[in-house]
């Protein structure tokens, strides 16, 4: 059976477009956000679109859909923010990994359904790990440089939970993506690394 390298050595395999764009064309309000589960969630959830992967996965789904029926081989999980540290502006660290196996399972589902349909133009989910909202080698507090929010331990942890969220979820490939500072795109490589050292996989 070929694999995706097999595939990449064959010809260029095109990836989706922006996530968020798309959502933002569904004009989705707080209730939306919130869905049952969350109708008493202590803060403003608008704007956690990763959360949608729990309140409203068909629209999700859709998304996907629409980009591999322009052609995509290869479509991103919902999960730029899905990491601890970025989470807990919302108060939800605690459904970092919940929201990447359901990101992933998402995309998995629409990845088979149209490689279903077409077995000469295999489909794939990436799960995308973002940047966080907190930087390794920059200081918040102009005026105390040598602060940082975020230490290095604390950022590989919340990675090493994200890639485990997402390869339970059942994604093909996992893509390290649009990180600005280099010390924390650090953090996620030797994040992936060690899981799969971890997991043997």
């Amino acid at each position: 059976m070929k694999t995706i390298k097999d595939y990449l050595n064959e010809r260029i395999l095109v990836i989706d477009g922006a996530m968020g764009t798309m959502i933002q064309r569904l004009k989705l309000k707080e209730e939306d956000y919130r869905g049952e589960r969350f109708k008493n969630w202590p803060i403003d959830l608008k704007g956690n679109n990763d959360l949608l992967c729990l309140t409203k996965p068909e629209a999700i789904l859709n998304i996907h859909q629409q980009y591999l029926d322009a052609g995509a081989d290869i479509i991103e999980t919902n999960t730029f923010n899905s990491n601890r540290v970025s989470l807990a502006d919302y108060k939800m660290e605690e459904l970092a990994y919940e929201i990447n196996v359901a990101a992933a399972q998402i995309a998995k589902q629409a990845a088979l359904e149209y490689t279903a349909k077409n077995q000469n133009k295999p489909r794939w989910a990436a799960g995308a790990i973002g940047p966080m909202n907190k930087t390794l080698s920059l200081s918040p507090d102009v005026n105390n440089p040598g602060y940082r929010a975020l230490t290095f331990d604390e950022a590989a942890a919340a990675y090493y939970e994200q890639v485990k969220g997402l390869v339970d979820g059942g994604v093909d490939i996992l893509i390290i993506e649009t990180i600005f500072d280099t010390l924390n795109a650090k953090a996620a490589i030797y994040a992936v690394k060690k899981y799969f050292r971890d997991t043997q996989k």
